[in-house]
């Protein structure tokens, strides 16, 4: 990406982040000096923080992001937001059309429902629906899928936490589970073991640092639900690989 050391008289880029891949990629453009602003929707799902000059922008309609982009003055913008952020890249999709913004979407490739064990569902609605009497379902959809398992009929709803907090659960038969990640698949079986997990409810975030719980869960022969990402815009521009999404960069 030589090219985009240089670009400064185009303005900057602007990165959304929210995912893993953007957080690689702010290290590679910030050790590449091309000029550019971090913008996230919301505080990080995970343990692993935000690069530390993010700034934390969400917006109530596409008009207002397409004003803050215009503000901006940037040249072009790389969508590198989390995979169920789906507001955040309809706006900044439109909002990029609107202002004749290069635009670019870099996000990880889905897993495949690749096991008989593993079943899809289109939300947490749905499959909260596929959870039948008694079961003890781990749970990685995050804490406002709440809402979703408001009516649920197995044994106990166990949602990990990645971020520690003294809020109490919402129900009665959910039950907070705190962890640091990574996760290991030797962690992910013995924290199911100990737990008697036999369902598995994830979202289908893809890539290998999400993977070792699926895989915890394949070998201990439990059920997984994958929730179905969000759908997105038609015709939008998409890449699958930071080195892809640096070329990308490096060619405004």
């Amino acid at each position: 990406m030589a090219k985009a050391v240089g670009m400064v008289n185009g303005g900057h880029i602007l990165l959304l982040a929210g995912s893993f891949e953007a957080r690689r990629v702010a290290q590679r453009l910030r050790g590449a000096g091309v000029p550019f602003d971090v913008w996230v929707s919301e505080q990080p799902r995970s343990g692993t923080p935000e690069p530390d000059f993010a700034h934390l922008r969400r917006f109530e309609t596409t008009q207002d992001m397409q004003t803050a982009i215009a503000k901006g003055g940037f040249c072009a913008v790389l969508d590198a937001s989390h995979s169920y952020d789906s507001t955040v890249t309809a706006q900044a999709f439109a909002a990029s059309a609107v202002l004749k913004l290069p635009y670019l979407r870099l996000d990880r490739p889905a897993w495949h429902c690749e096991d008989a064990l593993w079943q899809c569902a289109a939300d947490v609605a749905a499959a909260n629906a596929m959870i039948g009497q008694g079961a003890r379902v781990f749970c990685t959809t995050g804490w406002d899928s709440l809402r979703d398992y408001a009516v649920f009929a197995g044994e106990v709803l166990m949602l990990r936490q990645t971020r520690h907090h003294t809020r109490a659960a919402p129900y009665p038969f959910v039950e907070l589970v705190f962890g640091d990640p990574p996760f290991s698949v030797a962690d992910e079986q013995a924290l199911f073991l100990q737990k008697r997990v036999d369902t598995l409810v994830s979202r289908n975030l893809g890539g290998q640092r999400s993977r070792p719980k699926l895989d915890a869960a394949t070998a201990l022969g439990l059920r997984v639900i994958l929730i179905d990402r969000p759908p997105q815009p038609d015709n939008l521009p998409t890449v699958f690989d930071i080195e892809k999404a640096l070329d990308w960069v490096g060619a405004q």
